[in-house]
């Protein structure tokens, strides 16, 4: 398997310098984003793997690093985790090379450091490890000059898999679910986040808050909008991505909504919200 050496700095995908030969550096400080929701259901999985896509449009070097032990980032991307050769288990529990992990998918400039099933066992054998809280963050560490954005998608609870991620990321992107009790543990993860900014990353920011969900038709809706938007604020951004049929059916394809159905509504929601998460910049 090539190494991520070779994908990203070599693969055909990435930008070539016509003069020299080089690749392309990325075009702004690397934003390494945890997108977050210890709430299962909430379209954090989806919304990785398709902001990560529409980051990539917007010839954008993207890097998904998948660190939920379902694996759904990586089989949204077209992987079967099944039969990868190194996972993130490999890297967060083996001190496998990152970059032996990385494997590109079918969207130009976007990547993918898959999971499998073996992570599940990683909160148990990480407790005794040495330095627990900072292994994601070295793996991602040793290749995130080679991206623009490092997107993880973190596993729907708040165990040591999550604390990885935000020891790791330097900013947490959370989507709320336009339904009942959407904001039914928030409280807790923000607390969870204020904890790893005092004890382990002081850097650490809540960043954006995305609307997932969202039925136009229905009053539930524009209640839990509005209700959001006031706790949070100018945190929640302005494009909320519409509940869709298509979307959810996309993952089982392995693809991406905005390959799966270009122009869809979810397509083009999508593609707006990486617009405006990239125009917002860090927080």
């Amino acid at each position: 398997m090539a190494s991520v050496s070779e994908e990203v700095l070599d693969h055909r995908q990435v930008e070539v310098n016509a003069t020299d030969g080089r690749a392309a550096e990325p075009t702004q400080t690397p934003r390494v984003i945890a997108i977050a929701n210890q709430k299962g259901g909430v379209g954090k999985t989806t919304t990785t793997v398709n902001l990560g896509a529409t980051l990539a449009e917007l010839d954008l070097r993207v890097l998904v690093v998948d660190l939920d032990p379902q694996g759904n980032a990586s089989t949204g991307l077209g992987l079967d985790s099944r039969t990868v050769d190194v996972s993130m288990y490999d890297v967060l529990l083996h001190d496998q090379p990152m970059e032996d992990c990385i494997e590109p998918t079918s969207v130009k400039g976007l990547f993918v450091a898959p999971s499998n099933l073996d992570l599940a066992g990683a909160e148990i054998e990480l407790v005794p490890a040495f330095s627990r809280e900072q292994r994601l963050k070295r793996a991602i560490d040793s290749v995130v000059d080679r991206f623009d954005y490092v997107l993880i998608d973190c596993p729907p609870s708040l165990g040591l898999l999550t604390v990885n991620a935000f020891a790791a990321a330097s900013e947490v992107l959370v989507p709320i679910q336009c339904e009942y009790y959407a904001l039914e543990g928030l409280g807790q993860l923000i607390r969870n986040i204020d904890q790893v900014q005092r004890n382990l990353h002081p850097d650490l920011k809540l960043g954006n808050l995305v609307l997932t969900m969202y039925d136009g038709r229905t009053r539930l809706s524009d209640e839990v909008a509005t209700q959001v938007r006031e706790h949070f604020g100018d945190k929640v951004c302005r494009n909320v991505i519409p509940r869709s049929v298509r979307l959810s059916e996309a993952p089982s394809y392995g693809m991406p909504i905005t390959l799966f159905d270009t122009s869809s509504r979810a397509a083009v929601a999508y593609r707006e919200l990486a617009r405006e998460v990239h125009e917002r910049g860090a927080p």
